[in-house]
């Protein structure tokens, strides 16, 4: 919070914030409205990089494959934790995605009573295309920063995102399978 002149009164958003517990839930706030404000920003990217390639795929189905190519096969119990869903709704977008071809169900070669979910050709492809728009325009976004704040949008965001217990994105654009 930046000091006032002595002879300034403090605002009522200042005022009860003069603790270094209140500057820090006001620092808290900000980031918060920030990355609010950015995540608008990267949903719309991920809309319109998605309907770049195949228009008929939600954000939530998208968001699926993304699970399974970035973190491998796995049963739907899993796959619903990993989108915060009940395996009921997890199981309808599989169907869904199973239908449209891209994603199979195998049997666990460790266990077969258990069904594994993975992506098929087809679902690796929209994940790749669908990723290759996105690193794209994201691209062009971060060259209109001032260069001298991309470091430490750097460090911000691998922080977030290690917090968040999200996989790092790959580095070669071709395997590049962030959300």
């Amino acid at each position: 919070m930046p000091k006032r002149p002595p002879h300034t009164a403090p605002s009522p958003r200042d005022q009860g914030r003069s603790s270094p517990a209140g500057a820090d839930a006001e620092s808290a706030d900000e980031v918060v409205t920030a990355v609010l404000t950015a995540s608008r920003l990267l949903v719309a990217v991920s809309a319109r990089s998605l309907a770049s390639v195949e228009e008929a795929l939600t954000l939530p189905q998208f968001r699926m494959l993304v699970v399974l190519d970035s973190r491998g096969a796995m049963n739907i119990s899993r796959l619903g934790e990993h989108l915060d869903v009940i395996p009921s709704t997890a199981m309808r977008m599989v169907d869904r995605l199973v239908a449209s071809g891209m994603l199979a169900r195998t049997p666990n070669p460790a266990n077969r009573r258990e069904i594994l979910i993975d992506l098929t050709d087809a679902g690796r492809r929209v994940v790749r295309e669908a990723t290759e728009h996105r690193r794209d325009e994201i691209a062009r976004i971060v060259a209109a920063m001032p260069p001298d704040r991309r470091a430490g949008l750097i460090e911000a965001l691998n922080a977030f995102t290690q917090a968040g217990g999200e996989p790092p994105a790959h580095v070669k654009p071709s395997l590049d399978v962030g959300w």
